[in-house]
């Protein structure tokens, strides 16, 4: 049943009351059009404690689609936000949810705002050209402090600072080619298998980590970033044989020699750690050590690395919206729990989202929300192992998901699981067995191209300035002096906020 009320202030707002269902709430029928993207939003509050409060899309063949949730609060009004992709033309009812049906749910300010994929990218571009880039200006002056007009400025960015990279396996030992491919694209990186417990302890007490030292040391003699993955993986099934049969007692020791063995011997080689993967699907080791055992977990990891960054990662999270155990309001909850242990106030924590898309369109609005929500909280977010399900769109969409999280401005780091078809990479293959580009590669060594702001020349002006728009990152300067016949270079580093003023340079001094 739903009713209307005016708070203390005025505003008129709706009410839920009397359900006896989840899904019991009100209700409104829109019609959606083919193509078209739909990003959601209300304030939302409940009228006891906290609860999740989920959006959710009913279409006439009776499908249930959730479009993002949020924990509601008593006595605040919280921003619930999502949205759907619109695959055909067609009515759809838009209901909320919410599980303790003791709780009314109050709802205010909703809207729901159609896109075309245009209107979508143009924002997407916008945001890249706001987040991603600075506007830099050069001021040019000779000895006499007279601007150097008509000088000839080359400018080359040598780093970028937004890490782009790629998985890597064990075959990049062992095949030239591979190495080739990687290195020529990528300066960052995940391994995909060789830093887990299973591979570093198939046998107890018989460590070997022969594999995953070859690899660090490939990655650092080329400058490649690493993130380690993983300490531990909350799936039983993903356990070393030999851990799943172990007492509680026996699993607390062998789990403190891996974490302090792994940890402690990748200490200051690594950017990230995902610390327990996955604990939002599984919880092996919350079954057997309790509770607190991620977060304990966390705890001693950055008590032996203090300066990498903790991660959670999560599938179904920014991909797949009915697998509501992953959305952004339980992930915030579990994030939660594990800052709010004690000890755990100052942990440097990330929020991993890994990004295995299905084959069809992804729900973009959907992407966006999650990402936004879980941008609230401060903490870096990193898409941490980006593929797309073999589908005749592939290269389409997996452009359409990279450039989604780029523009954003919470994503710090994207890392794909995707490679060349020599290393096993199967389902988003971005080169076949001769090492020729597929159309998924394609759209990534695009990517990389369009992301760097590359080489670019300029003329200065009367007044001897130069204007660039330049992608954070290192660059080399060169300026060509025509009146003392000499070329002069400098180094510039371009952030966010650097450099903050209109760069002077005389080329005496240079």
């Amino acid at each position: 049943m739903e009713v209307r009320r005016m708070s203390k202030h005025g505003n008129r707002f709706i009410v839920a009351h009397n359900r006896t269902h989840p899904l019991d709430s009100f209700s409104q029928m829109v019609q959606v059009e083919e193509g078209k993207i739909y990003s959601f939003s209300a304030s939302v509050q409940v009228s006891e404690g906290s609860e999740i409060v989920a959006v959710v899309f009913k279409f006439p063949n009776g499908d249930i689609v959730p479009g993002g949730d949020v924990i509601a609060q008593k006595g605040c009004w919280t921003l619930l936000k999502g949205g759907i992709v619109a695959n055909f033309t067609t009515p759809v009812e838009i209901l909320f949810e919410a599980e303790n049906t003791s709780v009314e749910i109050w709802m205010d300010n909703v809207s729901l705002q159609p896109f075309t994929k245009d209107e979508w990218r143009s924002h997407q571009d916008n945001s890249i050209n706001e987040v991603r880039k600075k506007r830099v200006k050069l001021q040019l002056t000779q000895a006499s402090k007279a601007p150097l007009k008509g000088a000839k400025v080359s400018i080359k960015q040598v780093k970028s600072h937004f890490p782009f990279g790629c998985g890597m396996n064990h075959f990049i030992l062992t095949s030239p080619d591979y190495q080739n491919w990687f290195t020529s694209r990528f300066k960052w990186t995940t391994f995909t298998n060789e830093m887990k417990w299973y591979s570093t302890e198939k046998t107890q007490g018989q460590e070997n980590y022969t594999i995953a030292d070859d690899m660090v040391k490939f990655a650092q003699q080329n400058g490649i970033s690493i993130r380690g993955h993983n300490v531990f993986w909350d799936n039983a099934n993903a356990q070393p044989n030999w851990v799943k049969s172990l007492s509680p007692e026996e699993l607390r020791k062998a789990a403190e020699k891996r974490i302090n063995s792994v940890v402690s011997r990748y200490r200051g080689k690594l950017i990230a750690w995902d610390v327990v993967n996955e604990n939002l699907h599984f919880r092996f080791f919350e079954d057997k050590l309790g509770k607190n055992a991620s977060a304990e977990f966390y705890f001693t990891a950055q008590q032996l690395d203090p300066s990498t960054v903790m991660f959670m990662n999560e599938y179904n999270s920014i991909e797949y919206s009915k697998d509501m155990k992953a959305g952004a309001a339980n992930y915030k909850k579990k994030l939660q729990e594990i800052l709010s242990y004690p000890g755990n106030a100052n942990l440097s924590a990330g929020i991993g989202l890994q990004g295995h898309f299905v084959s069809g369109q992804p729900n973009l609005a959907y992407m966006r929300s999650t990402i936004d929500m879980l941008g609230a909280t401060g903490l870096p977010i990193w898409l941490t192992e980006v593929d797309v399900a073999k589908d005749p769109n592939q290269a389409q969409y997996l452009e359409e998901i990279l450039r989604e999280g780029y523009s954003h401005p919470a994503v710090r780091g994207i890392i794909m699981f995707v490679g060349p078809l020599s290393a096993g990479f199967n389902v988003t293959t971005l080169a076949d067995n001769n090492f020729k580009n597929t159309p998924s590669g394609d759209v990534v060594d695009k990517l990389i191209a369009e992301w760097r702001s590359g080489t670019q020349e300029i003329t200065a002006n009367d007044r001897g300035f130069v204007d660039f728009s330049l992608f954070h990152g290192d660059y080399e300067i060169t300026v060509e002096d025509h009146i003392t016949n000499s070329t002069l270079s400098l180094n510039l580093r371009v952030t966010q906020t650097e450099p903050q003023e209109i760069v002077r340079i005389d080329t005496l001094k240079v």
